[in-house]
Order: structure tokens, then C-alpha cells, then sequence
């Protein structure tokens, strides 16, 4: 048995005497803001732990809110709009930057799920088969700044390849309709996504060295000792959920989140890959061996000096303005 397995199987058993300890008289409310509103393999751990009343055994009555975009999600984080938000990590780095009061109690992909996407009969298999090719973006989007160090990363030049600016409305339709050779965006979504438009793969950030964090939990900093009790049953939830997921129910997981999103018919197949790409994310180099959902400050400092350079966060962030481990633990 590997030492994942055994993590996985130990997360389970512990969190799930701790959870069953709750009394079922003592509902405390909380609501967990989405990064958007429409389902996504990341959400899988929220939907399934609703779905098999895990949140209500640890005595919470937990309302799951649509969102509008990672932004948007820590901004109503940091306006105390909600308890607890599900956001893009870097997205939050950014607004810490400019000065917003929200840190990250967990995180969900720690291996990031950020890269270019390009077509599987392509011939692409590595950043520098990129050149000469077409990359379709838009203008101002949050992986944008992203772009010229990614490729730097992996021997292109801006100049190796072409870069058309589209409007956010076509940027999926120029790439699925052969518009462009590749897109960078968020590939664990994507992926799935364009498949039968366009059976693509992906070649992430972490593949040439450019790591950051994926998708987390975040909440504002002043209620980290006034909910504590709340904030540690959500955070052993989610770990309860994604250790059970990424134990071979990702159909499952996928499946929570069709019946509990049923009015915006989701696409099942989409879902099921989606959560089996995220599943092998929950681990990165820097937090083999740690709990589920910790965070590991080497690779936070590694993921700052990237943004730094980037210009999505000012110089001199620390890792600790970025997250705590004191519920993961």
C-alpha cells in the first residue's frame, strides 16, 4: 500500500470519527461561497459531502452559494458576503496584495491546474513544438500575466509563437473551431470540456517548473478565531470528501455534483473527467505526507516570487500572509 493510499484511508477513518462525534442537535450555520456558478469538477467535495449529509453529521447546516468568478468570490470573502469562499489561490494572492483581509485555510489542488491546452493529435507534446503555432487569449485575464514566463519556462521566446486577442465570449469557440493551436487557461476544466468539440490535452505550468497553488478555501482573517469549531468541521469535511473521491469514487463525485446542480444539466462525462483530473492533484512535491488540504510555505514562497515577477502581487508578500495550516493539521 502506498503512502498516499495510506493517507487517504487515514484522513477517512480520522476525520470521520471526529465528524460522527457531533451531536445532530447542534446545527451551526455557515455558507460556502463557489468560485462560479455553473458545476466544475473542483466543486465535487462540496457537492458530495451535502449529498451524503456529512456536513450535517459534524453539526453544520451549510448553504453552498453560487459565485461569479474566483475575483469576484474573495472580494465578497473579504466583504464578509459569506463564511468561507472557493477560490483560485493566486486570485486570492493577488487581493492580499491589495491590501484585502482574506488568508487560505486549505487547499484543494495543490499541484495547479493552470497550462496550455492544445489538440491531442497536435504532435505538441512539449512547450517548445509550440513554435510557430497560434495561442488564442483575451485581454486582462488572470492567467494572462502568466503567459510570457510560462513559456519562457519551456524555451519560448513571445516572439516563437502568435497571439490572438479575442473577446471572452469567443475564446472557447476560436479554439475548438481550429482558430488557434493552443489556449492557456484552466486545463482541469477545459480539458474535459472542448473533448467533444476537440479532444485536447494539456501541458501545465508545473510540468516546466512554474508551480503555483490551484484551487483552495479562503475566509477572512478575523474569523479565524470567531468560527473556529466551524471553520475546522469544514475544512475536516472536505478532507473527509476528496479522500473518499480520490479513493476510486470519482464517478460518484461527479455524480453529487449532477443531481444537486440537476437545473443547469450539467454534462456527466464532462464532470467525471474533470474530478479525476482534480483528484490527482491533491498532492503536491512539497506536501507528500502532510494532510490533506495542507499547505506548504516553501512552495507559497516559490509561488510568490513567480507572481512578483509577474506583477500580480507586490514584492516582499510572505507565505504566511497567504494561508494557515492550523486546521489541516
Amino acid at each position: 500500500m502506498s503512502m498516499w493510499t495510506k493517507l487517504k484511508l487515514t484522513t477517512l477513518c480520522v476525520t470521520g470519527g471526529l465528524l460522527m462525534t457531533a451531536p445532530a442537535f447542534a446545527q451551526e450555520k455557515a455558507t460556502i461561497l463557489l468560485d462560479y456558478a455553473y458545476p466544475e469538477g473542483i466543486h465535487a467535495s462540496l457537492h458530495l459531502a451535502a449529498e451524503k449529509g456529512w456536513f450535517k453529521e459534524a453539526g453544520l447546516d451549510v448553504e453552498i452559494k453560487d459565485g461569479k468568478g474566483s475575483i469576484v468570490t474573495v472580494q465578497q470573502i473579504a466583504a464578509g458576503q459569506a463564511d468561507v469562499g472557493l477560490s483560485q489561490l493566486p486570485s486570492m494572492a493577488s487581493a492580499v496584495s491589495n491590501g484585502l483581509p482574506v488568508i487560505s485555510i486549505m487547499a484543494f489542488s495543490r499541484k495547479g491546474d493552470n497550462g496550455l491546452v492544445v489538440a491531442r493529435d497536435s504532435g505538441i507534446n512539449k512547450l517548445a513544438d509550440f513554435k510557430g503555432k497560434k495561442l488564442v487569449s483575451i485581454a486582462g485575464g488572470a492567467v494572462g500575466p502568466f503567459i510570457e514566463p510560462f513559456m519562457k519556462a519551456g524555451g519560448l521566446a513571445r516572439g516563437d509563437f502568435q497571439t490572438v486577442i479575442v473577446d471572452g465570449s469567443a475564446l472557447a469557440s476560436t479554439y475548438t473551431s481550429g482558430g488557434a493551436d493552443g489556449i492557456v487557461t484552466i486545463a482541469g476544466y477545459f480539458v474535459p470540456t472542448v473533448e467533444k468539440a476537440r479532444p485536447s490535452k494539456a501541458i501545465l505550468f508545473s510540468d516546466v517548473g512554474l508551480n503555483l497553488p490551484g484551487y483552495g478555501l479562503l475566509v477572512r482573517k478575523d474569523i479565524l478565531e470567531k468560527r473556529r469549531e466551524v471553520l475546522r468541521k469544514i475544512v475536516q469535511v472536505n478532507q473527509k470528501a476528496w479522500a473518499y473521491i480520490a479513493a476510486g469514487h470519482e464517478v460518484e463525485g461527479a455524480e453529487a455534483i449532477v443531481k444537486q446542480r440537476a437545473s443547469l444539466r450539467p454534462d456527466r462525462e464532462s464532470l467525471i473527467a474533470q474530478v479525476k483530473f482534480y483528484a490527482g492533484l491533491l498532492e503536491s512535491p512539497g506536501t507528500k505526507g502532510k494532510p490533506l488540504g495542507w499547505q506548504s510555505e516553501a512552495e507559497w514562497q516559490e509561488a510568490l516570487n513567480i507572481m512578483a515577477s509577474a506583477g500580480v502581487v507586490k514584492q516582499g508578500l510572505k507565505p504566511a500572509d497567504m494561508f494557515t495550516n492550523k486546521f489541516t493539521e
